[in-house]
C-alpha cells in the first residue's frame, strides 16, 4: 500500500453535510458512535481513507461542527494538511463556519477548498448568493481564492468536479516531512480483543516501526509497538502525515487517554509553562488583559491556565505579542507546535500562535533579555539549524553535549551533530572539548567573565602570581568541567598556564612587586634557607624580622607562587631546594632500608618528628611511591 503522507480534514458548521460528504466520497461512515448515528450529529472525530487516482491512500478526519465540541474539533485538526470547508447552500456561512476557518488558520493550514453542499435543496440563485457569502467570509484568510465547488452528496451533482479539485490540491500539497524524532498526539484509545490497547493519531514528526520502544507521556510509561495499521491495513512502519493505529504492549487501556503523546523515549517532557508567540483574532471584541483565564488547545489536549503578556500591558484584537502560558496541568509539546486559545468561560476562540520554548521558569514581564530571547526563538523556528543556534545562544554559560542538544531541538544525535558542524562552518559555534559545543557569543562572554574575575582577584591579591582553580570556580560560578575546558582554551590561546596542583598562572608581562615587598621576600627566603629543616613559622618569622605577620604571610605566598618556597602546612614553609633535597633523601632511605626508616631519615635531615611527619604525609599525598 502506498500512502501520500498528507491528511485531509473537514471543517464547518453543524448539519452542513461534512459527514455525509465523507461517506459519499469514501463509502465509510465517519460517525462511528451509536449516539452519533441515532442523533444524526457528529460528536467525536471520525476517520476514513480515500484513494487518489494514482492508487495512493490519504486519510480524512471528520470533525464535529457543534460549538460544544470545539475541543474535539481542535483535537482532530492536529496534523491536517488540507481542509475541506463545508458550507450548506441553504444556510450559508454560520458561526462555526467562521470559528472553524479561524482555527484552521491558527493551526497553520495553508491549503483547502470549499464544498458548497445541499444545492439540491435550493434554487440556483440561492447557490450563487451562498457562494458570494463564502467569498466574502474567506477574504483575507488562507482560503481566499480557493475553489468553491457546489455539490449535492445526495443527488451526486457536482461531485465529479469536487473530486477533481480535491485530487489536484492533494497532489499539490507538499508531503509532511518525517524529520525529527517520533511523536504522535493520541486522538483515540480503545481495546481490541486479542490485541490489547490501541491508540490512533497522526504523527507530527519522525517515524515509528513495529518493535520500537516508545513512551506514553505525561505518565512516562514505556511500551513496545506490537503492530501498526495505516488506513486499516497492516504495515511495518508509519510516519508523520500518516493517520495510523499503534498496538501498544504492556499498556493498560486506562493508562492512556486522548491528549497524551506517544513518542520516542527521552526527547519530550511534560511542562506547565510555555513561552509562545500569540496572535489575537481580529474578531475579539476587546483587548486581552494580562493573566486572563484561558483554555489552551495544543496537539489533542485541552488544559486551562492563564495568559501572561510579556511585552505589553494588553493585546489588541489582531495584534501579535510574546506570552507565557501558565497551565494547571502538564502538556507535552515542542517549539514550533501550534496552539489555539479560547476563553475559559464562556468558551470562545481568542486566537492562537506557536510554541517557542518549554519554559523552566516563570518569565518576567517587560524584561529586555526575555523579549530578545523569545524573539530569536521565533526567528529560528523555520529551520532546525537556526533553532539549534538559538538554543545555544540562549543557554547559560556552559558547554553542551550533543545528546542534550538533540533533546532540545527534538532531532537525532546524528542529525544534531551534522547541524552543529554546519553552524561551526559559518563561525556560529565552537566545539569546546571532545563532546561539548558552545555558541561563540557565549564563549566570548565566558572568556570575558573569566578575565574580569582574574583581574579582580589579582587586584585584591597583588602579592600573588597564581590563583587556585577552586577559587575561580567559586567566583565565576562555572561548572568544574566547563571551567576546565575554558582554561584549556585560554592556555591554547597563550593567555595563561595551568600548573600542577590546580594553580592558574595568567601570562601578565611586566608583573612586578614593589621594592619593599621584594626586599621582605628576600629576607624571608634567606631565613628559611638558613633554618633548613626546622624552619620558623610565619608568626615566628614576623617576630624575628620585626615585620607585620600579615606582610610575612603575603610574601610567603608570593615565594610559593614563584616556586621558591614549598608550603608543607600553614605553619611549615620550606625553601624549595630543601623540599627537593628531602624528597630525594626519603626515596634514598626507602631504597636502602627496603622501607622507610624514620630515625635514620630524621638524622640525615637534622630535623625532628614535629617537621618530619607533616613532610612525609604531604609527599605521600602527592603520589610518591613511599613505603611508610
Amino acid at each position: 500500500m502506498q500512502i501520500q503522507p498528507i491528511v485531509i480534514g473537514t471543517a464547518g458548521h453543524i448539519d452542513h453535510g461534512k459527514s455525509t460528504l465523507v461517506k459519499t466520497l469514501t463509502g465509510i461512515d465517519p460517525d462511528r458512535l451509536k449516539e452519533e448515528q441515532e442523533r444524526g450529529m457528529t460528536i467525536d472525530l471520525g476517520f476514513a481513507r480515500f484513494a487518489l487516482p494514482d492508487g495512493r491512500k490519504v486519510g480524512i478526519v471528520d470533525v464535529p461542527g457543534h460549538e460544544r465540541f470545539i475541543k474535539n474539533m481542535v483535537a482532530g485538526a492536529t496534523g491536517i494538511d488540507l481542509v475541506v470547508l463545508v458550507v450548506a447552500a441553504d444556510d450559508g456561512v454560520m458561526p462555526q463556519t467562521r470559528e472553524h476557518l479561524a482555527i484552521m488558520g491558527i493551526l497553520g493550514v495553508q491549503r483547502g477548498l470549499v464544498a458548497l453542499t445541499k444545492i439540491d435543496k435550493v434554487e440556483p440563485a440561492m447557490v450563487e448568493l451562498a457562494s458570494d457569502d463564502v467569498r466574502a467570509t474567506v477574504r483575507g484568510t488562507f482560503l481566499e481564492g480557493a475553489p468553491i465547488v457546489p455539490l449535492s452528496s445526495i443527488s451526486g451533482a457536482g461531485l465529479d468536479a469536487f473530486k477533481q479539485e480535491l485530487f489536484r490540491l492533494a497532489a499539490a500539497t507538499p508531503p509532511r516531512s518525517d524529520a525529527g524524532v517520533f511523536r504522535m498526539p493520541v486522538q483515540r484509545v480503545f481495546s481490541a480483543h486479542g490485541f490489547g490497547t490501541i491508540v490512533t493519531g497522526i504523527p507530527v514528526s519522525g517515524s515509528v516501526r513495529a518493535g520500537d520502544v516508545v513512551e506514553v507521556l505525561p505518565s512516562g510509561k514505556s511500551s513496545k509497538v506490537r503492530g501498526i495499521q495505516a488506513y486499516q491495513e497492516a504495515t511495518e512502519s508509519a510516519r508523520a502525515g500518516h493517520s495510523c493505529a499503534l498496538n501498544l504492549a504492556e499498556i493498560h487501556l486506562d493508562d492512556v487517554v486522548r491528549g497524551d503523546v506517544v513518542a520516542t523515549p527521552g526527547y519530550f517532557r511534560a511542562v506547565r509553562m510555555l513561552g509562545a508567540q500569540f496572535t489575537a483574532l481580529p474578531s475579539v471584541p476587546r483587548p486581552l488583559e494580562n493573566r486572563l483565564a484561558i483554555r489552551v488547545h495544543t496537539g489533542t489536549t485541552e488544559v486551562v491556565g492563564e495568559l501572561v503578556l510579556l511585552d505589553r500591558e494588553e493585546l489588541a484584537p489582531g495584534d501579535t505579542g510574546l506570552v507565557q502560558l501558565r497551565l494547571s496541568e502538564p502538556v507535552v509539546c515542542a517549539p514550533g507546535d501550534r496552539f489555539v486559545l479560547r476563553l475559559a468561560s464562556p468558551a470562545v476562540t481568542l486566537g492562537g500562535g506557536v510554541v517557542l520554548e518549554e519554559s523552566k521558569h516563570r518569565l518576567k514581564r517587560f524584561k529586555g533579555f526575555v523579549v530578545e530571547e523569545l524573539t530569536r526563538a521565533a526567528d529560528g523556528l523555520e529551520s532546525p539549524r537556526e533553532l539549534l543556534a538559538v538554543v545555544l545562544s540562549r543557554a547559560r554559560l556552559a558547554a553542551h553535549a550533543v545528546s542534550a542538544l538533540a533533546v532540545e531541538i527534538k532531532r537525532s544525535p546524528a542529525e544534531t551533530e551534522q547541524l552543529l558542524r554546519e553552524l561551526a562552518a559559518r563561525g556560529d559555534v565552537r566545539k569546546l572539548d571532545a563532546e561539548r559545543w558552545i555558541h561563540v557569543r557565549q564563549l566570548d562572554d565566558a572568556r570575558a567573565r573569566l578575565a574580569a574575575v582574574l583581574e579582580s582577584w589579582f587586584k585584591d591579591h597583588a602579592h600573588r602570581e597564581v590563583v587556585d582553580v577552586r577559587d575561580l570556580r567559586k567566583l565565576t560560578g562555572f561548572a568544574p568541567e566547563f571551567l576546565d575546558a575554558l582554561l584549556a582554551e585560554e592556555t591554547r590561546a597563550g593567555k595563561l598556564a595551568v600548573e600542577s596542583g590546580g594553580l592558574v598562572r595568567p601570562k601578565r608581562p611586566g608583573k612586578t612587586v614593589d621594592a619593599k615587598t621584594e626586599a621582605l621576600a628576600q629576607r624571608v627566603l634567606a631565613a628559611l634557607r638558613t633554618a633548613r629543616f626546622q624552619p620558623p613559622s610565619p608568626v615566628e618569622l614576623a617576630a624575628t624580622l620585626q615585620e607585620p605577620p600579615k606582610a610575612v604571610h603575603s610574601v610567603i605566598q608570593l615565594l610559593a607562587d614563584r616556586g621558591d618556597v614549598h608550603v608543607v602546612t600553614h605553619e611549615f614553609p620550606l625553601a624549595r631546594e630543601h623540599f627537593d633535597f628531602a624528597r630525594d633523601a626519603i626515596v634514598a632511605n626507602c631504597t636502602q632500608h627496603k622501607s622507610l626508616d624514620i630515625p635514620s631519615l630524621r638524622d640525615a635531615l637534622a630535623t625532628t618528628r614535629k617537621y618530619l611527619i607533616p613532610l612525609l604525609e604531604q609527599i605521600a599525598r602527592s603520589g610518591s611511591p613511599l613505603v611508610i
